[in-house]
């Protein structure tokens, strides 16, 4: 029996334009699966805001208001929309051409698209990138899946955890295209990496803090999204070296981050996967992370990094002393082993293959 070979609309996150690094790591996460299912033989569409850039699959860019990031909405139980939303816009496009496509995959973390499930003809898969931030968020969760069983699809089962309907939501992973990180075996000279947005649920000063502490540099990659905090850090630290390194390309940020010794990871919040430690990983760069959500499920505590409790300066210490026991090429055999684009492609492969067959 041949493979079918499938039409399919990527709607992207509308909080910014793909490629600005607002969205985070769903930016990476979409246009992974987009270059996974490609060298399948799919066919994909990607719409995003307007401004957008991607070199992956076609581009559809949709004005519009951008809407507001979830994590600036924690525990609101209300659904809030601005005027002439981008979201909105997005999928007025993607009702008036469902017809063209298979099936519709939501990047969203908003109420909207899984409100509109039912009222399309065509499937839509939904990727679920964080934890529960809301009631009003879980309730729809909820709705959608318990009408339509295996749509939604988050990182991790520590993610899946944190909803109401939980043991309902399909464990996905991720994948990335491993042959765009150069493997370092040994970096030039002693140094710590972070990465992320500069945001306070990120957690940066306790990285800020380690590198006080231990005298390594630090290496910062990522969007200032909150300038004060970022001011503030600056400030309370003034004896760490720290060094900001930008919001780069995946080739740039694979550069300089496998010159790093090891990847601080700090959330404040329950982090549904962490896309910076896979990379970390292909780079052979190992994993310090808080032990928290989705890293407690990548990182091996011992093997590839180590796992601290929550909020631990002194725990990020003492791991970093640790880290000569740590061999850098089972890092890269780990995101080899379970996080390609080959492997990643398959799941979402036979995941969209059961949602088309099922639906009506």
């Amino acid at each position: 029996m041949n493979k079918k070979n499938y039409r399919l609309l990527f709607l992207s996150t509308p909080v910014g334009a793909l490629g600005s690094g607002i969205g985070g790591g769903v930016e990476l996460t979409l246009q992974n699966a987009a270059k996974a299912l490609i060298a399948k033989g799919h066919e994909i569409e990607i719409v995003a805001p307007e401004g957008s850039i991607t070199k992956v699959a076609k581009l559809t860019q949709i004005a519009g208001n951008v809407q507001i990031p979830a994590q600036t909405k924690v525990g609101i139980d209300m659904v809030m929309m601005p005027q002439d939303s981008v979201l909105e816009n997005m999928w007025s496009y993607a009702r008036e051409s469902q017809h063209q496509f298979d099936l519709l995959f939501n990047f969203a973390y908003d109420w909207l698209p899984l409100y509109l499930t039912p009222f399309f003809d065509r499937p839509i898969a939904h990727w679920i990138s964080m934890a529960s931030l809301s009631p009003v968020m879980d309730a729809m969760v909820s709705k959608t899946v318990q009408r339509f069983p295996k749509a939604i699809a988050v990182n991790t089962r520590a993610c899946a955890d944190t909803f109401s309907d939980g043991e309902r939501l399909m464990i996905m992973g991720k994948g990335i295209d491993v042959a765009q990180y150069k493997f370092v075996a040994q970096p030039q000279k002693p140094s710590l990496a972070w990465v992320g947005r500069i945001s306070p649920e990120k957690g940066l000063e306790d990285a800020a803090e380690a590198a006080q502490v231990t005298g390594l540099p630090l290496h910062i990659f990522g969007l200032i999204q909150d300038h004060d905090y970022w001011q503030q850090i600056q400030i309370s630290f003034p004896q760490a070296e720290i060094h900001y390194e930008g919001f780069l390309s995946t080739d740039a940020l694979q550069h300089k981050l496998g010159q790093c010794s090891a990847l601080l990871m700090t959330p404040r919040w329950v982090e549904a996967f962490g896309n910076a430690a896979i990379e970390a990983f292909a780079c052979g760069v190992p994993v310090i992370s808080y032990s928290s959500g989705g890293l407690t499920e990548i990182v091996r505590h011992g093997k590839t990094g180590f796992l601290v409790e929550m909020g631990s300066v002194a725990g990020l210490i003492n791991a970093i002393s640790q880290l000569a026991q740590i061999d850098r090429l089972t890092c890269r055999q780990q995101v080899e082993a379970e996080y390609s684009l080959e492997v990643w492609g398959d799941r979402l492969e036979r995941w969209f293959e059961e949602l088309i067959t099922a639906h009506p």
